[in-house]
């Protein structure tokens, strides 16, 4: 390592050094005059040497903002990655009965409908099938709602640090804070690589769900449906319904966490609503805004959810009783696409049709999210991460 007085001798060295050959000419007399030529020279050749000083300082007080990630960095990474999973992982399997009785209400044959509602489906299923009915399909949503919620909320953080950045620089306010607008941006972003990161469990999720002890060729677990919709339907099957799934996903994770955020930044703006102590909001105001965020969140995208799960069942040859209508049917009714499962919907059961489930899924959602967002949360704090939703 150089120090500063060895580059201070060194330049005052090659100040004293006489001009080149012929470099005099037109140029005044002797090393002055060749001094002063140089961009260089402030007051003779002290302050040339002083000034190669200055421009070193700087450069190395430039380098000290560049920051190169550490361990701590990427320890911080995982312990939110596995927060989001964790937050997903509780929240699901605390709902599982209204979860599985939303998708036989979605899904069931309107020519021989075995539920006729929530409280009557779910007395159906204890009766028929006792409580392990009533988490059908939970383990395989576990394992793929816990990938999903730790990539979901781990895309919203990198998500929104970048808008914010991008934010400020464009508005030029260093201090400017996220817009609802932009929240929703994040929140749909992060929704997208989730959802698309994970979809075929997803789907695989579905059937499980659907399938009862009635079931002709029943999948007997994860993997042996992923083998056998690939044998019979192809690859590309494990992505039937992935476009309304996408488009849905826009406003019901947007909202959410768009609706989350901002109820969190009104209340704390309100000293009627903020903490004595300065300190983050209750648990219980949390469960609150959760809640509100869910319930907006699927209201608004729940026919989309309707038309994936429809399209979900197209292609099954050896289909629950509950899609064929206990044999009536063949096979579930046949959609060409989004578009042709909507008119198809609408046309033969009605707009109704495309809120079928609504009930579980209302009753469902608000713990649900609110049990997602606040486990997140305490996981964070229990595990120490730095990050946070709204930085």
């Amino acid at each position: 390592m150089v120090s500063q007085t060895d580059v201070t001798s060194r330049f005052k060295k090659f100040a004293d050094q006489e001009p080149p050959e012929g470099s005099s000419q037109g140029m005044g007399q002797g090393n002055t005059a060749y001094c002063q030529t140089s961009p260089l020279y402030v007051d003779g050749k002290d302050g040339a040497a002083g000034k190669f000083v200055s421009l070193a300082q700087e450069a190395k007080l430039a380098t000290e903002d560049v920051k190169v990630p550490t361990s701590n960095a990427i320890l911080s990474v995982c312990k939110s990655l596995v927060a989001g999973g964790v937050a997903g992982g509780v929240s699901r399997s605390a709902v599982a009965p209204l979860e599985r009785m939303k998708i036989l209400l979605q899904v069931q044959n309107p020519l021989n409908p075995k539920y006729s509602g929530t409280i009557q489906g779910l007395k159906s299923i204890w009766g028929s099938e006792g409580l392990r009915g009533f988490f059908k399909g939970n383990g395989t949503n576990c394992a793929r709602i816990i990938p999903n919620s730790a990539v979901k909320f781990f895309s919203y953080e990198e998500a929104s640090r970048a808008i914010l950045w991008a934010y400020r620089k464009e508005t030029g306010q260093p201090d400017a804070e996220l817009t609802p607008v932009l929240r929703l941006g994040a929140g749909a972003t992060a929704g997208i690589i989730a959802m698309s990161a994970t979809y075929p469990m997803d789907m695989v999720r579905g059937r499980l769900t659907v399938q009862s002890e009635g079931s002709p060729n029943r999948y007997r677990g994860m993997v042996h449906a992923f083998r056998t919709i690939i044998q019979e339907e192809g690859a590309r099957a494990l992505y039937k319904g992935w476009l309304p799934s996408v488009i849905g996903v826009v406003p019901y994770v947007g909202l959410n966490f768009a609706v989350y955020e901002s109820l969190k930044d009104w209340i704390l703006k309100h000293p009627q609503w903020q903490p004595d102590d300065g300190a983050d909001l209750h648990v219980l105001t949390k469960l609150g805004c959760g809640a509100a965020a869910g319930t907006v969140g699927q209201t608004v995208a729940y026919p989309l959810d309707v038309i994936r799960r429809r399209l979900q069942m197209v292609g099954w040859k050896s289909a629950s009783p509950i899609v064929t209508a206990d044999g009536q049917v063949k096979q579930p009714m046949q959609y060409t696409g989004m578009v042709d499962a909507f008119r198809k919907t609408v046309k033969y059961e009605g707009v109704g049709a495309l809120y079928k489930g609504l009930v579980p899924n209302s009753v469902k959602v608000v713990p649900s999210i609110a049990l997602a967002f606040v486990t997140y949360e305490l996981m964070k704090d229990l595990m120490g991460v730095e990050m946070r939703i709204s930085d």
